[in-house]
């Protein structure tokens, strides 16, 4: 396998309600998974391929649980990487060059029966993990806004921390709320659903601890 690593933030939205019960090993509010994620890297490598400073991200929906397969995903790099660090890219969103069941995009292509054509666009995105609010826009794909929980009665911000010690997608994450709409290949409507927000840093080998 090619050695590759990714240090960086992300935020990732699905059809759940806030909490989400994959993250408790349960199953999804509504039967199905949706959902969307997405990464700015600030320091990575794909082997001898520098990834600093460049964004990507994914759409994937399956008809059931994600662990019982048949999902459809798509993925989105941005316009500004070249022809080797699409490629890089890709290769980890695809799950390749991943030690098996050891990180999320590894664990998440062996529940895929259709990989969509991966698209270069424009990706604006800006991530604050501590603050709970995020906003991601993709011409043409997705346009997303992550805020903070709020209280039911007063309407203040309210914080939720999940921790995961063994965790293949990080070790703690944010938890949040989010609203989004999807009109490419994979559609996707979203209203106050599931959202996190993490730093994440990754590797051939899984989540770097």
């Amino acid at each position: 396998m090619i050695e590759w690593t990714m240090k960086g933030v992300e935020v990732a939205n699905c059809n759940c309600t806030c909490g989400c019960p994959c993250q408790f090993s349960q199953l999804p509010t509504h039967g199905r998974c949706e959902a969307y994620g997405f990464v700015h890297i600030d320091t990575g490598r794909f082997g001898d391929v520098q990834l600093d400073g460049l964004r990507w991200g994914a759409l994937l929906t399956w008809p059931g649980p994600i662990h019982m397969g048949n999902g459809t995903m798509q993925v989105i790099v941005d316009e500004r990487a070249d022809t080797k660090q699409r490629a890089a890219i890709q290769a980890v969103a695809h799950g390749e060059h991943s030690e098996p069941g050891k990180l999320v995009w590894n664990i998440f292509a062996s529940t895929i029966a259709m990989f969509l054509p991966t698209v270069a666009k424009p990706i604006e995105l800006s991530i604050d993990v501590e603050r709970r609010v995020a906003s991601v826009r993709v011409p043409d794909v997705v346009n997303g806004n992550i805020e903070s929980l709020r209280n039911q009665v007063t309407g203040a911000p309210s914080r939720a921390r999940l921790v995961l010690p063994n965790g293949f997608e990080f070790t703690e994450a944010e938890f949040a709320s989010g609203t989004a709409t999807a009109t490419g290949a994979i559609r996707l409507d979203f209203a106050n659903t599931h959202a996190q927000l993490a730093h994440i840093h990754w590797s051939t080998h899984g989540v770097v601890r």
